[in-house]
């Protein structure tokens, strides 16, 4: 095997890398069905919950506990930088050499999940 085959191959498995990585974070940050929820609206039902807490009977605070909770560890997980820039730009800088190396379309790796933005910044085309 020659140096540059072997060169050729790790380029391969590195960009394989990416592109599984990336589409792998797409899917476990793939939005649930229903509005979506910002971290203002959170604070919001998180306030309501407190104010609530303050004249509650029993099981209700116990209840209202549990959200309180749920409410801040899901705030929480809003506010935590989950590094999807990041794999977001590798993906974008490697996309289009793997996918024309691999006969990959637009149409492919849209239905993947990949937006048409990311698409466009990596330079598929609708055309490819």
């Amino acid at each position: 095997m020659t140096k540059a085959h072997k060169e050729a191959l790790a380029i391969g498995r590195n960009e394989s890398r990416i592109v599984r990585r990336y589409l792998e974070a797409l899917s476990s940050t793939k939005p649930k069905r229903g509005r979506r929820r910002t971290i203002g609206s959170v604070q919001k039902r998180l306030a309501a919950v407190e104010q609530a807490l303050e004249t509650a009977d029993r099981i209700t605070m116990l209840k209202l506990s549990q959200e309180r909770l749920d409410l801040m560890n899901e705030l929480e997980m809003m506010e935590a930088d989950d590094g999807m820039a990041e794999i977001e730009e590798d993906f974008v800088a490697i996309a289009a050499q793997y996918g024309n190396r691999q006969g990959i379309s637009y149409a492919a790796w849209r239905e993947v999940g990949v937006q048409p933005e990311v698409l466009r910044r990596a330079g598929i085309a609708r055309s490819a």
